[in-house]
């Protein structure tokens, strides 16, 4: 066994092993743990509009384009997209313009890798190298100053970069992440209470080989993080990190891959809405393409499961299981010179060959849903990709089948690095970089988005600019490796998005919220007068009342509180089109809940919320 000495504060000193079990397994402690000066205390990070001073990030050198076999056609003509996927044309539905929408940060190098997640009252962005920072997410005011949050750790990184942040909102905590190319540390802070520029629980851990592009989730039993280095998965002890524990465990494990060759990394299942049930395995995925030997074209997932109780913690991967969806063309460039720009001959990285953060994992009435999306290659002259994305569906415990999927490519621009997320009405909002090599096609932020009732594998809104880029970049090809798209906590309706567009000839970052509307009835504020909820609290009780409802049979009513824990529960038989029904307020503090009315194994939900005052 290897032993391992862990610093506490600079004051007290501990000694861990790396335990090996069986299956490939290995359970690490951390190689350094201590609790921060709040963030707010910390020097400014120093911010520049030079944006032609920064850096290339040393990432890429351990990222081998993925080897694509095109020694056999297996899609037909050059590996084409089924042509009965793509969405030829922009949606009808008029997509209002963003509710919130302030600059992000400037500094950092090539690429930003933006990532942010809101919170009760704050947005928090990151960026390469790697300053964060904490917005008003209603105004874009500044709350905290950015800060260079390597100096979290002990001792300070060198900011390499993949940050990603994420919002606990089952523990209202914040997670800090991102590595270090020096000795493969995996670097995770975790806020000690829920101000985001407060002090900090930081850990310090050993990867066996060094983590890029390392990405999270949040899940019931730990923080899970996969990255590219192949077939390996490690779960963090979630509950010991939010009460601050030094010898916070992580258990690492691998599972075969399959095909794949080079860049590469799957996803795992990240919680939004109600957090899933203990001993809920986590299912991770990853897009698969048939010019990877002994592939086809579709999406692979394993499901893991971790046990914390017994000395040495145990980890299960279960084998892969393959989804195939309709043909798609997943290659990219070997020189990562994918999407053009006007008046350039530079192209920009389409980050092919992965699906783009993040999986938002849903829980419904009967069934859950998983949403991903990734890059697909259009045409090589001239040079067009788009985004491949789809539903899938749990409706059967454990087993994951594919729901709906559309390849969105309404006109000759290119689009890329997208993320999705579904809403707490079921509709889906889709964020993502677009660009063209027509004059003023410069990369910019756009957004579109469909409602749960559209047909089906189409984006019915239309296309909105969320920002326009106002240049090309030239000199370079590195551009944002991934975007995130994150749920309001307070108001499940409502998106936000943090990506990369170019400004002044090099990156920039943006921040902007938007809603689907009109979609359906709940909180979304719909004029649409079927199938009305409404909830409200009176006399110990919050009632529940349902009109004009054009569903018929049994529905399935959850009371939650505003964080997603499940409190209550009942079932009905709908009887004509309308219903009431109650749940006692009694043992309810003071605050705000959700009532979600759903039909099992359909796409019929309806959230509303309801303030309680004792």
């Amino acid at each position: 066994m290897k032993k391992a000495t862990l610093i506490v504060s600079g004051v007290f000193a501990y000694t861990f092993a790396f335990a090996q079990t069986d299956n490939n397994v290995e359970v690490l402690t951390p190689t350094e743990f201590h609790i921060s000066v709040p963030l707010s205390d910390l020097p400014d990070y120093e911010e520049t509009d030079k944006l032609y001073e920064k850096n290339e990030v040393e990432d890429r050198k351990h990222r081998a384009p993925s080897k694509f076999d095109f020694s056999v056609e297996k899609d037909g003509p050059a590996y084409d997209n089924d042509p009965t996927s793509i969405q030829k044309f922009n949606g009808t539905k008029a997509l209002k313009a963003p509710i919130s929408s302030f600059a992000g940060q400037a500094g950092g190098g090539y690429p930003p890798d933006p990532t942010g997640a809101v919170g009760p009252a704050q947005y928090v962005q990151a960026v390469n190298a790697t300053p964060y920072k904490v917005y008003n997410k209603t105004t874009g005011a500044t709350i905290m100053a950015a800060k260079n949050i390597g100096t979290l750790w002990s001792p300070a990184t060198s900011n390499d970069g993949d940050p990603i942040v994420l919002y606990d909102k089952y523990a209202d905590r914040w997670v800090l992440t991102q590595f270090g190319l020096s000795g493969n540390k995996i670097y995770i802070a975790v806020s000690t209470t829920s101000n985001p520029a407060g002090t900090y629980a930081c850990y310090t851990y050993t990867s066996a080989s060094f983590p890029d592009y390392l990405k999270f989730s949040i899940w019931q039993d730990g923080y899970y993080m996969t990255s590219n280095q192949g077939g390996r998965l490690y779960v963090f002890e979630r509950t010991a990190m939010l009460a601050g524990t030094p010898t916070a465990r992580s258990v690492t494990g691998t599972f075969t891959v399959g095909g794949t060759s080079g860049f590469w990394c799957p996803l795992p299942a990240d919680a939004d809405g109600t957090l899933p049930p203990a001993a809920t395995p986590c299912p991770f995925f990853w897009m698969t393409d048939n010019t990877w030997a002994g592939s086809v074209d579709g999406v692979k997932y394993c499901k893991a499961t971790v046990n914390w109780v017994p000395a040495t913690p145990t980890l299960s991967i279960t084998p892969a299981v393959q989804i195939t969806t309709a043909a798609f063309n997943g290659t990219y460039s070997a020189s990562w010179d994918d999407i053009p720009q006007p008046g350039t001959t530079q192209y920009l990285d389409g980050i092919g060959g992965v699906a783009t953060f993040r999986a938002q994992y849903r829980r419904w009435t009967g069934y859950n849903t998983v949403v991903l999306n990734w890059g697909v290659l259009i045409t090589s002259s001239p040079r067009v990709r788009a985004i491949k994305w789809v539903e899938l569906r749990e409706l059967t415990a454990g087993v994951w089948t594919l729901y709906q999927e559309g390849i969105y490519q309404p006109d000759s621009k290119s689009r890329w690095v997208g993320s999705m997320a579904m809403d707490d009405n079921g509709s889906i909002g889709l964020a993502y970089a677009r660009s063209g090599s027509a004059a003023g096609e410069y990369p910019s932020l756009c957004y579109t988005g469909r409602c749960a009732g559209d047909p089906l594998g189409t984006m019915t809104f239309t296309e909105t600019v969320a920002k326009a880029g106002a240049s090309s970049q030239s000199g370079i090809n590195r551009f944002g490796d991934y975007s995130q798209t994150s749920l309001d906590p307070t108001d499940g309706t409502l998106f936000y998005h943090t990506g990369e567009y170019i400004l002044s000839g090099g990156p920039a970052t943006w921040i902007f919220s938007f809603r689907l509307t009109p979609c359906s009835t709940g909180i979304n504020d719909a004029p649409d007068l079927t199938n009305q909820v409404s909830a409200f609290s009176a006399n110990d009780l919050i009632n529940i009342k349902a009109e004009n409802m054009d569903v018929d049979g049994q529905l399935v009513i959850d009371l939650f509180d505003i964080s997603g824990k499940q409190i209550d529960g009942k079932t009905l038989e709908l009887s004509g089109n309308s219903f009431e029904s109650s749940f006692s307020t009694a043992n309810l503090s003071t605050g705000t809940y959700l009532v979600r009315v759903g039909k099992t194994n359909t796409s019929f939900q309806r959230v509303v919320k309801v303030a309680v005052v004792k």
